[in-house]
This record gives structure tokens, sequence and C-alpha cells, in this order.
């Protein structure tokens, strides 16, 4: 029996309850791990991240996400892992100890792949060349840096806890120590014009990045800055003045932007978030992680215990008390579909739509059909693919497939 062939048991609850699925039928599966702390919550940041106030027990952290680990192994028992993401917070907090104890542990409950890309968060004010040394003999091979600009005042603005020059020694080091490393920026500042703006990116050009991460300041309402926004924030028009000409710049030095934030040289692409935009599937551990996994009932979704002090609580005796899950309806499906794969600017195969959701691509012709006479979808059957008019009004493309909006009972449109 070859791996196209092979069949694996999926459990759905408990170890009594299998079904037999081929494993070819499935999406590719990615691990995504959550350490929760930084040295300081930054006032635009509304992930699930929390201020370290004394000495962060790294090792007791790690066990936890193993033990949790475990629990969810019958999920996905059987199943290659493709990529492995260490996110937060700040990641590059713990020690190397607990990094290479955490991959280990992975490594000997799970199938993951020779050459799987594992990657790393970081942020410059954490920067230590042994530590991150050790990250890269652990197992390592993408950094992710938290950079956001290499302006001082900017740096400030935004409440990190680095300065231009450490962001520049970082990126110098790591780029020594890492097979790939992307750096994450962000435009329309405080007070920013397009040459401010433009000066990031040629920095980060410079630097010699393979991969870079642009994304425009927004005011979330759970942060300081969607209480209280900063003051001299670039209106709409000046916005989209700053975006063109980031995206104009980083087109000009080779960078192919492949997702709506996302710019990459040649091969370089992150395929970690690649197979989330593709609606591939992925097992998410630690403190408030989410995860999507597919079995032959249906896709699920997966969200722990936010607050470090509950996850822990639970790991250590009872995870199932800090694990909720959500089966997708049919109805929620196009829109999860699409949300991801229209971010990406080459879209996906139209097949994919069945192979990935289980419903039929009819389930949605008449959205794709109003969206194709809007200019806001490329009339390509064989691909789903936003225009550029698409991309700019993404979220109004995608109100199309909200199940509110959707017509019809999708529950006749199941794929055999």
């Amino acid at each position: 029996m070859n791996a196209i062939t092979e069949q694996v048991l999926l459990f759905s609850g408990s170890p009594q309850i299998a079904q037999s699925v081929s494993l070819s039928s499935l999406p590719p599966l990615s691990l995504y791990v959550h350490i929760p702390w930084c040295v300081r919550k930054c006032p635009y940041c509304d992930f699930n991240s929390h201020q370290a106030k004394t000495e962060l027990d790294d090792m007791t952290y790690v066990a936890a996400l193993l033990a949790d680990l475990e629990y969810e192994l019958p999920h996905f028992w059987g199943r290659p892992i493709h990529t492995v993401f260490i996110g937060g917070g700040t990641p590059s907090l713990f020690s190397a100890r607990a990094i290479d104890a955490l991959l280990s542990g992975i490594r000997a409950r799970t199938q993951l792949l020779p050459g799987a890309e594992i990657t790393l968060e970081a942020n410059p004010g954490t920067f230590e060349r042994h530590k991150f040394h050790d990250f890269a003999q652990a197992g390592v091979n993408r950094l992710s840096i938290g950079v956001q600009s290499f302006s001082d005042d900017k740096l400030r603005a935004l409440g990190r806890i680095h300065n231009g020059h450490e962001a520049e020694s970082a990126i110098a080091a790591a780029l020594s120590l890492f097979d790939k490393v992307n750096v994450d920026l962000m435009y329309a500042l405080p007070s920013q014009n397009v040459e401010a703006a433009l000066s990031d990116m040629n920095m980060a050009i410079a630097c010699g990045v393979s991969h870079i991460s642009a994304y425009q300041l927004t005011m979330e309402p759970n942060t300081a800055f969607g209480h209280t926004p900063p003051p001299n924030l670039p209106d709409d028009e000046r916005s989209m003045d700053i975006e063109d000409a980031v995206h104009s710049r980083l087109a000009e030095a080779g960078f192919i932007h492949y997702e709506t934030s996302a710019f990459a040289r040649a091969q370089q692409s992150c395929q970690h978030n690649l197979n989330y935009w593709q609606f591939g599937d992925y097992v998410g551990i630690g403190a408030g992680a989410h995860g999507k996994i597919s079995s032959a009932t249906g896709i699920v979704r997966t969200t722990r215990s936010r607050h470090p002090k509950d996850y822990l609580a639970a790991m250590g005796h009872q995870p199932e008390h800090s694990v909720q899950r959500h089966t997708v309806t049919a109805k929620e499906l196009p829109f999860e579909f699409m949300m991801n794969a229209l971010r990406l600017q080459e879209g996906v195969p139209s097949n994919w739509f069945a192979e990935r959701t289980g419903l039929d691509l009819a389930a949605i012709q008449h959205p794709l059909a109003e969206a194709v006479a809007r200019g806001l979808l490329h009339a390509d059957p064989r691909c789903l693919k936003a225009t550029p008019l698409g991309q700019r009004f993404l979220n109004d493309l995608l109100t199309l497939f909200l199940p509110e909006t959707l017509s019809g009972n999708l529950k006749h449109h199941k794929k055999d």
C-alpha cells in the first residue's frame, strides 16, 4: 500500500470512534505554537499577548504545550506535519533550551517531515546572537523579525522596545544563521509620509532579507490605540498613496507580491502562511491558539483558553477544559474558504473549493457570477482569483460569500 492509497485512522472525539479516511484526500497539515508573553504590550497589538512581569518558567510552559499536543493527537493521527510556526507574543523570550525541548517533543510525537519549514518570531529588542545560534541548532530554519520601522521616532510612537540600529544588527546576525529571514514592517504610521515609508522599505531591501511582510497600521478596538488613537495619522487618501508607493518599490526590487501583505523573492514564500491561505489544516496549541482540522465528518475549528494561567492549569490536569471545538457549517464554509484564498494574488485552482470544503462549486454560483459581473473576480473558471479591483476592495468581494447573503440550501450541494 503506497502513500496515495494509504488509509489512516482519524478519531472524532474518542479512541472508540474511528473512521477510515484516505490520507491523500485531506489538505496539508501544519502546526502553530503560541507563546503568549512579551516584554511590553504594544498599543496597536490585538493578539493574545501578556506582559511578562516575572521571570518566565519556560520549561513548565513547554511541558503544557506537549501535553496539549498529546491531547490533540487522536484528531490528526497518521498525518504528516509540513510546517511549524512558533508565534506570540515574543517567542524569542524563551531560552534556546526550551525551544529545543519543544521541537524535540514535537518530533517525538508527530510525523514532522524532514526539512519542514520551522519558523520562530523574534523581537530585535530580545536579540542575543548566541541564543539565536542555538535556536538554529535546535531546528529553527526561518526567523520572522518584528521590526515595524527603522525610524527611532516611529518606533517610540508604536511603543516598541528596540531602536533602528538594534533592528539592523538583529537582521544582519539572523541572515548569517538562518536559511530564511522575514521582516515585518508597518506603514501609514503617525505623521508618516510616502518618503518615510519608502525609507523603511529601502532599508529592509538593503539589509538583504528575502521576505517582507508589509502591513498598514490599523486601529483595532481592543487595543490602547483603539481606545485612544495616536495623533496625526495619515488620512485614507494619504494612506493609499503610501501603500501604492510601498508596493511599487518592493516590485521594483524584485519582490513578488504573493499575498495581500506578503512579498517574497522567488522560492522564498512563507510555506506555513501559504497553507493557511490555501485553506489547509493546522493544529493550534498554546494559550489562545486556534486550529482547523478536516476529517470525513467535516471541518472543526478549535480554540484554547486565552489566559496563560487558565491554560497551564487545564493542561496540568484536564486538557479538555481548555479546548473548545466548533464544527464549521456548510453555510460558513464558502466565506471561510474565500476569506483565505482570495488574499493570494494568484488565487487558487477552482477545484480546491470542492476538495477542501466538501461542497460543490455550484453551491456558490450566484455570488461568483455577481463578483465577476462587478469586476471583482476573474472570469476564468479554472481559478478563483480576485482582480486588482477585487484585491483593493477585498471586503466588498468577501461580503458576497457571507452566510446571510448566500441563497439556497447548501446541504444540497455536498460534494460526492
